[in-house]
């Protein structure tokens, strides 16, 4: 085989070897980000949560105090 042909395929190898690193580096980079975004997430599902309306609050208010508004009521 000429000197030119393995010139190519070492030259070749390199690029494929190259390009097939820095695409491990971004899928690293990729899941680095998906936890960040998972955290992020999570914690903004967490403040809708303590910061919900009134109405659906008051459902839960309203029948943990059933309980005192019967005794109010027999009294």
């Amino acid at each position: 085989m000429p000197a030119v042909a393995w010139l190519t395929l070492v030259a070749a190898t390199l690029i494929i070897a190259l390009t097939a690193v820095a695409l491990l580096r971004v899928i690293v980079h990729l899941k680095h980000v998906t936890g960040t975004l998972d955290t992020l997430i999570g914690g903004v599902e967490s403040i809708a949560d303590r910061t919900s309306t009134v109405p659906a609050r008051l459902i839960s208010v309203n029948a943990t105090l059933k309980p005192v508004r019967d005794w109010t009521e027999t009294v």
